[in-house]
């Protein structure tokens, strides 16, 4: 039987050991959080992508997500539109600065996972991201 407390700790500890180094990556090669490559990929993937799109996704609140977008909005990455569809919120797009610093941080992100994951077999890490996928798809269901 699986040892909740360990499996709980072990995922925890993972991810955060996992997102610090490769955020410190990306802060040294690009001047850019980790936190803002996710949200600026999101924003790219999304047609009419809104702050509470965000925030739904990874699970933080409005309030959190619209500080961290004006964060990019100040940076010149993304901007905000008026959305034509509800007055009340506007919609976000990636600037051509935004398509070029995903463009160029990705490289390093994508290097970085390969090597903090090399010490698992490649069927593993398969097994590892189909599982916690279905796992996630699971509670995002259920939330």
């Amino acid at each position: 039987m699986t040892d909740a407390m360990k499996l709980f700790t072990d995922l925890v500890r993972t991810e955060t050991r996992l997102y610090n180094r490769i955020d410190a990556r990306l802060r040294a090669r690009h001047d850019m959080p980790l936190g803002a490559l996710e949200f600026l990929q999101i924003i790219g993937e999304r047609p009419a992508c809104r702050v509470n799109d965000i925030a739904l996704e990874v699970d933080i609140t409005v309030g959190a997500t619209s500080k961290a977008v004006d964060r990019l909005v100040a940076r010149g990455w993304c901007e905000r539109q008026a959305n034509p569809d509800d007055r009340r919120s506007s919609l976000l797009v990636l600037t051509p600065a935004g398509e070029q610093a995903v463009a160029t941080a990705r490289p390093t992100f994508d290097a970085a996972m390969a090597e903090l994951s090399a010490g698992l077999p490649p069927a593993t890490l398969g097994r590892l991201a189909e599982d916690l996928g279905r796992w996630r798809q699971e509670l995002e269901q259920t939330n």
